[in-house]
């Protein structure tokens, strides 16, 4: 997906003279809208909504952090090498302190990574963490992490928000939280305070940022009355709301991010207990009329379990059922689902989980065209009810096989799983060997298109609405925009 797809037009030149901190009529206040549930931006632990995390990364440092543009930068380690055999990343802590004014050290540091990483496993990072073997601390400030295998992604995990350093449970900045009810203050704290060299004319440069948490048709609302400057948070569900509430389309930026976009089985039973029948609601989707509907462009459809074109890919995976057209494979499905009919009865119309939005009821129109079209008839459900099968809709924290085999692992409980492709990722953590380590992932992947657990439609829809002022915000392939870039006023 590329940015700007259908929502590119040129913005009058009045949008774009908008404010960034719409908020304070002296712009010392930059306003900002998560879409989620209104206290969403307090939520602890290793499960953390879009606006928890936000926070999150801006109270809590890592050894690193991301910038606007999703890329790797120094937080608490000021500095870092990688050994020739990529097998251990060495961290050097910069100068200051905890917020309960204990020195920032490598064993200090050490004791929070460690109590970061095992609350993560209990998340979605926990079969991403798996490679790591052992964390030492070092003389002073140093701080190594030493691995089973290479994993050139190392950096941007640790930047993830889950992996923020606590220490006696509050982060070292580089912002400081206050809580006014549902509205979370955040304020950047000067760099002589972090360690950092002073920066002349720090606090001409610095704004606070107000951040709530709102649903879709709120946010909107307050970005087209100029009360945000940036909403963040966008999904598919709705995005047919920018359009209907007139939103500019130069406002609408689209992150090119990869990830899982598609149905979860959740059970293997009835019609849902045969490999074949599950591939059969796989062969019935039209991706292309599904995003057709929704009416994004340049959006990425595939078939496959992991998305096609990362780095590492062997190409030895492909897109399923090559040469067969939509109608074959209806055919085929609709041929399955008779077989089943005449010998087992009437399968129970499917349950299919989805979020609310005019998106998600998009969404539902066009699945049940499909199934229904190889006669299966299907009832919509809401996203926490029991169901046949679920939308899953995340963003990969990084672009490489196993961060899609980790989703979908038999651990994750997020689908019908195979006990095979998990064994073949365990076997692939202790191949020393890159190239053969790159085809046990491609044949992980196989054994989850044969499990047919997950059927997948492409890559995840991710939009943010800008003003035209606003600063720090970057479109990026991980959908990560955070806090203290948008806090700070160009130079």
């Amino acid at each position: 997906m590329k940015p700007g797809g259908v929502l590119s037009a040129i913005v009058p030149a009045a949008v774009l003279a908008m404010l960034a901190g719409c908020t304070s009529s002296n712009d010392q206040t930059v306003a900002v809208v998560v879409l989620g549930d209104p206290a969403s931006a307090f939520v602890t632990g290793p499960l953390l909504p879009p606006a928890a995390q936000l926070v999150r990364s801006a109270t809590a440092e890592g050894l690193v952090g991301l910038d606007d543009q999703g890329r790797a930068v120094p937080a608490l380690a000021d500095r870092w090498i990688v050994t020739d055999d990529g097998l251990s990343y060495i961290f050097r802590m910069r100068d200051g302190t905890w917020p309960d004014g204990s020195e920032i050290t490598g064993e200090t540091a050490r004791a929070s990574l460690i109590d970061a990483m095992n609350k993560a496993k209990a998340g979605p990072l926990a079969g991403d963490l798996a490679a790591v073997a052992e964390i030492r601390a070092m003389a002073g400030r140093v701080v190594e992490i030493r691995l089973k295998q290479q994993t050139p992604d190392m950096l941007q995990l640790l930047a993830q928000p889950e992996l923020g350093l606590l220490r006696t449970g509050r982060g070292a900045g580089p912002m400081r939280l206050t809580r006014d009810k549902d509205v979370a203050i955040l304020r950047a704290i000067a760099p002589e305070d972090r360690g950092l060299p002073e920066e002349p004319g720090w606090k001409g440069r610095i704004r606070r940022v107000e951040l709530r948490a709102l649903r879709a048709e709120q946010a909107i609302d307050r970005f087209n009355s100029d009360a945000a400057a940036v909403v963040l948070g966008g999904r598919f569900a709705d995005f047919p709301r920018l359009d209907a509430k007139g939103v500019a389309r130069g406002a609408v930026k689209l992150d090119p991010v990869n990830g899982l976009f598609g149905l979860a089985v959740m059970h293997d039973d009835g019609f849902l207990s045969k490999p074949e029948n599950r591939e059969a609601l796989a062969m019935a989707v039209d991706r292309d009329a599904l995003i057709g509907a929704l009416n994004v462009g340049g959006w990425t459809a595939t078939s496959r379990v992991v998305n096609p074109g990362l780095a590492g890919d062997p190409g030895s995976v492909g897109e399923r059922w090559p040469g067969r057209s939509l109608d074959e494979r209806r055919s085929v499905a609709l041929g399955r689902v008779a077989r089943w009919k005449a010998t087992a009865g009437l399968p129970a119309p499917l349950r299919i989980a989805l979020p609310a939005g005019p998106g998600a009821d998009i969404l539902f129109r066009r699945l049940s065209e499909d199934f229904a079209g190889i006669g299966l008839a299907t009832s919509r459900v809401g996203p926490s009810a029991q169901a046949d099968l679920r939308l899953i809709d995340s963003v990969a924290r990084y672009a490489r096989a196993p961060w899609f085999l980790n989703q979908l692992s038999c651990a994750s409980r997020a689908a019908l799983c195979s006990p095979q492709a998990d064994r073949l990722v365990e076997a692939a953590l202790e191949e020393p060997d890159p190239v053969k380590r790159a085809d046990l992932y491609a044949d992980a992947e196989v054994q989850l298109t044969i499990t047919n657990g997950y059927i997948p439609f492409g890559v995840p829809i991710r939009w943010s609405l800008v003003a035209g002022k606003a600063t720090g915000f970057t479109a990026n392939r991980w959908n990560v925009h955070p806090l203290m870039p948008m806090a700070l006023r160009p130079k």
